[in-house]
């Protein structure tokens, strides 16, 4: 294994852990928390966790339009600043105005962070040959949702809710120090456009089904996403700690992206991202029909399972499309799964403090995900037609056979 891509892509899975598994998921256990000291209801959680959607949504929008090619590791490293200063300041107010305000800036830099990491790890590795790393890069989130959650227990009881935003803020600036040192943008990435050549893709006609079922895919999952420990919490069968379910979510996470990738070899990009939503919504609903300890894990491991290996299906698809302009085209895609999570929360949250019941807003968000799943059936033909493969032509392979890789 050459060491330099390896330090590469562990940079990079830092940064998600920083901007994704902490900046913007961390608030999901730490909710309840908040909730219990600062006695606001669903529908204020709603807000919050729309407010940080927002910031997301805007984020992915100047990441796409914004000239970042040329300088992404100087905006990668302000951004991650950002995202540390924000998190830290969300232990050090109370205002609920103040609390808006943050989340909405950190949803702002999780965006960048995650547009910006991605078109660097995703073209560097397109560049070295290593495309089928890409499942490392993405389970960052899952790592990050997963480690934080260790600590937010012994956080709490030493320092209360407020202590657990200031650690992990601290535990991302450890972090950062190593994605400083390891995650550079190098010119062989920036030229890399000119020396790869797709000449197997969906077509970009195609393009709009994708942008709706992934912008329902944001819709539903993140009623999950920012409520399944408070279903976890309020339920009186649950005799553990209802962090405890956000970390099987981060263990489910973890693997799913190397799992999908691998599954999309196989079985082809829009059929993996058809079946992985199927699966989405089975696990969004399950505590509807069956309210167990036992369900409510499973629930979460199919939700870890799924979320983050649908994103990584999606945006290599889209890269696949414009593999020359690949912050655009993922901050495309990025924007509009945004501007779903910024609905989602707050109608969730809304239904929930009208009808006492999480079980309209779980059948809602699976509902969703599923009609996302089926817009996307008709894209199959194209894995039968092309296995949707990109081959790359390097210099020292132009006269002979394509290298391909996925």
């Amino acid at each position: 294994m050459n060491k330099s891509p390896f330090l590469f892509l562990i940079g990079g899975i830092f940064s998600l852990m920083i901007a994704m598994g902490i900046g913007r998921f961390a608030y999901t256990p730490i909710l309840p928390l908040m909730q219990k000291a600062l006695a606001f209801t669903d529908a204020v959680a709603g807000y919050l966790a729309s407010s940080n959607y927002a910031g997301y949504f805007a984020g992915a929008i100047l990441a796409g339009v914004l000239p970042l090619k040329t300088h992404r590791t100087f905006y990668l490293r302000i951004s991650l600043a950002v995202s540390i200063i924000t998190t830290c300041l969300m232990g050090l107010t109370h205002s609920y105005t103040g609390m808006l305000i943050i989340r909405f800036i950190s949803g702002v830099s999780s965006a960048f962070i995650f547009v910006l990491a991605s078109s660097i790890v995703l073209d560097k590795l397109a560049f070295v040959g290593k495309t089928n790393w890409a499942g490392y890069f993405y389970a960052g989130v899952g790592f990050g949702i997963f480690f934080s959650t260790l600590f937010i227990p012994s956080f709490n009881d030493l320092f209360a809710w407020e202590g657990v935003w200031i650690g992990l803020a601290i535990i991302s600036g450890i972090l950062t120090i190593f994605v400083w040192f390891w995650l550079k943008d190098s010119p062989s990435s920036k030229v890399q456009d000119k020396q790869m050549v797709t000449i197997q893709a969906p077509p970009l006609k195609w393009l709009p089904w994708l942008i709706i079922a992934y912008g329902l895919e944001g819709l539903g999952y993140i009623v999950t996403g920012t409520f399944i420990v408070s279903i976890a919490e309020k339920t009186s069968i649950f005799s553990m700690d209802p962090a405890i379910v956000w970390m099987v979510v981060g263990l489910g996470a973890i693997p799913s992206c190397i799992v999908w990738s691998t599954l999309a070899k196989k079985w082809g990009f829009v059929r993996s991202l058809v079946i992985a939503m199927v699966f989405q919504s089975i696990g969004i609903a399950l505590p509807v029909f069956w309210l167990t300890q036992s369900s409510l894990m499973i629930s979460a491991f199919l939700f870890g399972a799924t979320f983050m290996g649908i994103t990584t299906l999606a945006t290599t698809l889209a890269r696949q499309m414009s593999p020359s302009n690949s912050s655009r085209m993922i901050g495309s895609l990025t924007a509009i799964y945004a501007a779903g999570q910024m609905i989602g929360p707050t109608i969730a949250g809304i239904l929930l403090s009208y009808s006492q019941s999480f079980n309209i807003a779980l059948i809602g968000a699976a509902s969703v995900v599923f009609i996302g799943s089926m817009l996307l059936v008709s894209g199959i033909r194209f894995d039968r037609m092309t296995n949707l493969e990109t081959s790359f032509i390097t210099p020292e392979r132009e006269s002979g056979p394509p290298f391909r890789e996925l």
